[in-house]
């Protein structure tokens, strides 16, 4: 840390400055004791967190660290959904990084131990916990499973970080430091609750499979992009099925939906009534969708296609149509339904967006909604819609 950054004069031209900063790169630091770079990084962090961690943009002589530590770090929102699934007063964020997760769950918890590798990143942390007003942070720098060798806490939070040289779409936990799965029973001995949050590539199965004693699933999303997938295991439930929690926030309204592990319901169908829904992205991930029909009373279009509809309007987690039309999908359908601008959506459809757009000329936009999909009787289908 440059601890002439935190000089009041530098933090009112950090927090002031609303220029371009490709501009002030060119003609560089106006403080003789602070390189170019340095500045650049606080301006831009400010920037960043305005949305992101507003605790921290607002706070006064906050040290922001370099891009990717800031991206890497959870947002407020889902810090703080983490820090409500806690239920003990000893915590231990084995991977601390910035330090918002750890922050929130000082919110909640008697102590929190804050473990962080990264010795310049744990300063930046440490320096922002006590700006912050935290009291009840204590940090240790260095390998964090070495340094719990004889340590033992109510609850144990860890995110490991995929390996830079790992390459390619599956994502397993393997490929990430710390290995939660070689060192499972390790962290299980020192802690009663062990929270592990992995990237929502991870496929559901997969990660049951390779984890012992999972209670529960949570799989938080925000603005209906999956952020965080939370697995829960504790060493007094090692045989129980765990249940998902799904939670989506809106501006409006937070949307959550609890489900089983197994989809054993039997499913119903109909064909497109005078209401469609799409669940949000945490409910897709987490593919219970038999489960669905029975909780809201709905009918889904086809097995496959993950649509639902009902006569009646209901509360659904997800986003509500009302359906105006619906045609086959075909040379006269198309040319029937005469539209240039619309959102397009496709479920269980052999073609893709794009190349629906370029083959029958449809610009993105606009207030109507396409839905490209299969009905219950194996048919292809556009049902036209207008959001509710």
């Amino acid at each position: 840390m440059n601890e002439a950054i935190l000089q009041d004069n530098v933090q009112e031209f950090i927090s002031s400055f609303d220029g371009d900063i490709t501009e002030l790169a060119f003609k560089g630091s106006p403080f003789p004791e602070i390189q170019v770079q340095e500045l650049l990084t606080q301006i831009s962090g400010r920037r960043k967190t305005k949305k992101k961690l507003p605790a921290w943009h607002n706070a006064k002589e906050i040290y922001f660290p370099p891009k990717l530590n800031l991206e890497q770090a959870s947002s407020e929102v889902t810090a703080s959904y983490k820090a409500d699934l806690l239920k003990s007063n000893v915590v231990a964020d084995l991977t601390g990084g910035f330090g918002v997760d750890s922050y929130y769950f000082s919110l909640k918890a008697e102590h929190v131990d804050y473990y962080e590798t990264n010795a310049e990143l744990a300063a930046v942390a440490l320096h922002n916990f006590k700006k912050l007003g935290c009291t009840n942070i204590e940090g240790h720098i260095g390998d964090s499973l070495s340094l719990i060798k004889n340590e033992r806490f109510d609850t144990i939070y860890i995110d490991p970080a995929r390996r830079h040289d790992v390459k390619g779409k599956v994502f397993l936990l393997s490929d990430c430091e710390p290995d939660v799965v070689q060192n499972l029973d390790y962290l299980l001995e020192r802690c009663d609750r062990l929270l592990i949050k992995t990237s929502p590539m991870l496929d559901l199965t997969m990660g049951y499979e390779s984890l012992k004693h999972v209670q529960a699933i949570h799989l938080v999303a925000v603005d209906n992009d999956l952020k965080e997938i939370l697995w829960v295991l504790e060493n007094s439930n090692k045989s129980a099925v765990p249940k998902i929690y799904t939670a989506n926030y809106q501006k409006e309204r937070m949307e959550r939906l609890e489900l089983p592990w197994e989809d054993s319901h039997q499913v119903s169908f109909s064909e497109p009534l005078e209401y469609l829904y799409e669940p949000n992205v945490a409910i897709m991930k987490a593919g219970k969708f038999n489960h669905i029909t029975v909780v809201y009373d709905i009918a889904k279009l086809h097995l496959h296609s993950h649509l639902y509809t009902s006569a009646k309007k209901i509360d659904f987690p997800g986003r509500t149509f009302r359906v105006k039309e619906v045609i086959p999908y075909s040379k006269s359908g198309m040319r029937d339904l005469q539209i240039r601008k619309a959102n397009i959506t496709t479920r269980n459809f052999p073609e893709s967006v794009s190349k629906i757009r370029n083959k029958w000329k449809i610009k993105e936009g606009g207030q109507m909604y396409l839905f490209f999909t299969t009905d219950m009787h194996g048919e292809k289908v556009v049902i036209r819609c207008e959001r509710i």
